[in-house]
């Protein structure tokens, strides 16, 4: 009988491992027949709430971020919107002195002197970062913000989410002239700032080989965009032959 039972609970310790081995292998990106993208839309049925307004040092922009109320219950921490409630947070972004990190929806713009709020997209995204890029405002009086954005539904799991890929996204401080700087289905590395040249470099990958994630075998892309032209253009470098 107690060998019985030690041979059921490492089957079921077996099953648990596989199962996690599944959700750590999940692909980032699934390929289906139709070259269409499917655009994910925005949810109407839920309850979004906006952060108390940031405003940047040396700027005359309010920004709103934009976010859901979080609903837990016992049984599933992270659930959104569930009816068996014990906890909700409004709590929608953090702020750390030019960057504001979180789950986002959305980011509105104001004007210290106005009361009309303009929103950054009318798309569905998850924003989860926004960046001031203070230095190049100090010495060119340009003011511009960098983004970290989920914008496509990449792993067709029918949610726009952190595990879909994650693209990089420039505008002013206006949330005007919002642009991605990342071809589609090419997940960002990392971005930085090079003061001295006015430029941003960001390095990106893509699933050339097919197998739905990111490894090796992948292309890498390397980018710069020169922040002080008029018209914000993307230009591919090679570091070396």
């Amino acid at each position: 009988m107690i060998q019985n039972i030690k041979y059921i609970v490492l089957i079921a310790l077996f099953i648990m491992i596989g199962c996690k081995d599944a959700e750590k292998t999940k692909p980032k990106v699934i390929y289906v027949e139709s070259k269409t993208n499917v655009v994910p839309k925005l949810d109407t049925t839920q309850i979004r709430i906006a952060d108390l307004p940031i405003l940047m040092e040396g700027t005359q922009f309010l920004l709103h971020p934009i976010g859901e109320v979080r609903v837990y219950d016992g049984s599933n921490r992270g659930s959104y919107g569930s009816s068996s409630t014990s906890k909700m947070s409004y709590a929608i972004s953090n702020y750390n002195r030019f960057e504001i990190t979180g789950y986002l929806q959305n980011i509105h713009f104001q004007h210290v002197d106005s009361i009309s709020v303009r929103p950054l997209t009318d798309k569905a995204v998850v924003i989860q970062t926004a960046t001031y890029l203070n230095t190049i405002a100090e010495k060119s009086k340009k003011q511009i913000l960098v983004y970290t954005i989920s914008d496509l539904d990449t792993n067709k799991d029918s949610k726009l989410d952190a595990n879909d890929i994650k693209s990089l996204y420039i505008s002013e401080i206006s949330g005007s002239n919002f642009l991605k700087l990342t071809p589609d289905f090419q997940e960002l590395i990392d971005w930085d700032l090079v003061d001295a040249k006015n430029r941003l470099y960001f390095r990106s990958t893509e699933d050339t080989n097919k197998n739905g994630g990111f490894d090796k075998e992948d292309a890498v892309f390397y980018y710069y965009v020169n922040l002080l032209d008029k018209e914000w253009k993307l230009n591919e470098y090679k570091p070396f032959n």
